[in-house]
């Protein structure tokens, strides 16, 4: 984690306006290969598969997941075999994220109607991992077990080697769900709120608006619900990329109710109330598209943005949180509440929107934009 302040830039006679604000917190250098939020979800599910036993790991995403990587090079780290279930067809040359998968873990090709029925498929896949001995198990399982198990004072599971072969102990294996969207992975945003709390950093004292970027909404849930608990006056602002308003409100209802019924964390009661309208403040994108669509001119931006700043983002995800955080900026610049962008990483993506998008990088080949 690096904060940084860059200093304020006025680009108006360019084709993209900017500001940057009083802190980025720029989460993407956590890891060579495993960042942004990413890192912070898994943060919360890696303790739970060494407690646990557990010997594979099965997920999924799109050709370019970000989550996908993390988890392949996260298992791989830790002894584990990691198996991922990629939506289309193989690239004819992998690169990016796609590539980081295929190196460190187990890639198979779903088709996209056998990938609209995500649940489905990642147990039935789950299931042949594990073989006729083994055992399948969802990480929200884990979590509640990890906390019943706290509560009643029994022992805890027996680890064993994650190294040993597996023709000499059943594979236990655990799903986790695309891009980590759990109730699980509240756990590493809400700590990450508590260290971004400490007094050498934001500390607790100060009003702060955070800007993310939304793709399942896991992300800003966690950080709006680790504010509440600690007692934090941040209001979370979460850059709508995949749903609907009331998409990511039931999202975010769902993910509290079941982080509730894992930990058994009553409080949360008292934490709400008076919070009926949620707490993460959910805007629309500056430019609304299909997800995963990139608009003309928003490769220059991230170009322009990278060289005048030393920040990369990405036209997918980082650029819609860069784009609301400098309008606030504009806005809180005569005093208030001050302006944090979450960078939540994700910037390998851009070797695979090269080459989805070859008309759009041309302008950027010969380097420095006039």
């Amino acid at each position: 984690m690096d904060i940084t302040q860059p200093k304020y830039h006025n680009s108006s006679n360019k084709a993209f306006y900017y500001a940057t604000w009083e802190w980025t917190a720029w989460d993407d250098l956590l890891h060579p290969l495993v960042n942004g939020n990413k890192a912070r979800k898994l943060d919360g599910l890696l303790p739970l598969v060494e407690d646990h036993s557990v010997t594979d790991v099965v997920s999924c995403g799109g050709c370019q997941s970000a989550h996908a990587a993390a988890v392949a090079v996260s298992c791989a780290e830790r002894g584990l075999k990691s198996h991922l279930l990629l939506r289309g067809e193989r690239p004819e040359i992998l690169t990016g994220y796609n590539l980081i998968s295929t190196l460190y873990g187990n890639v198979k090709y779903v088709p996209r109607s056998l990938y609209a029925k995500r649940e489905e498929m990642l147990t039935r896949h789950a299931d042949l991992v594990a073989g006729n001995s083994g055992s399948v198990v969802w990480f929200n399982d884990l979590l509640e077990t990890s906390f019943t198990t706290q509560t009643s004072g029994k022992p805890n599971l027996v680890q064993i080697d994650a190294h040993m072969n597996a023709d000499s102990h059943p594979r236990k294996v655990a799903i986790i769900n695309e891009g980590a969207a759990d109730a699980v992975g509240l756990l590493g945003m809400i700590r990450l709120v508590q260290y971004l709390s400490q007094n050498h950093l934001f500390g607790k004292e100060r009003t702060l608006k955070i800007v993310v970027d939304a793709g399942t909404g896991t992300t800003a849930v966690g950080l709006g619900l680790g504010a509440l608990c600690l007692g934090l006056s941040w209001e979370v602002t979460g850059v709508m990329l995949a749903d609907t308003v009331d998409g990511y409100r039931k999202k975010e209802k769902c993910l509290i109710s079941d982080f509730k019924h894992c930990t058994a964390f009553h409080h949360i009661d008292h934490v709400l109330k008076g919070m009926d309208g949620g707490i993460v403040h959910w805007v629309e994108r500056d430019h609304p598209r299909k997800f995963g669509n990139v608009k003309k001119g928003e490769v220059e931006a991230c170009q322009q943005i990278a060289q005048q700043t030393g920040i990369l983002v990405d036209p997918i995800y980082t650029l819609a949180a860069w784009e609301l955080a400098t309008l606030l900026s504009q806005e809180e610049a005569k005093g208030g509440a001050k302006v944090v962008m979450l960078h939540t990483g994700g910037t390998l993506g851009m070797f695979g929107l090269a080459q989805r998008y070859k008309s759009y990088f041309h302008a950027v080949k010969d380097g420095l934009l006039v």
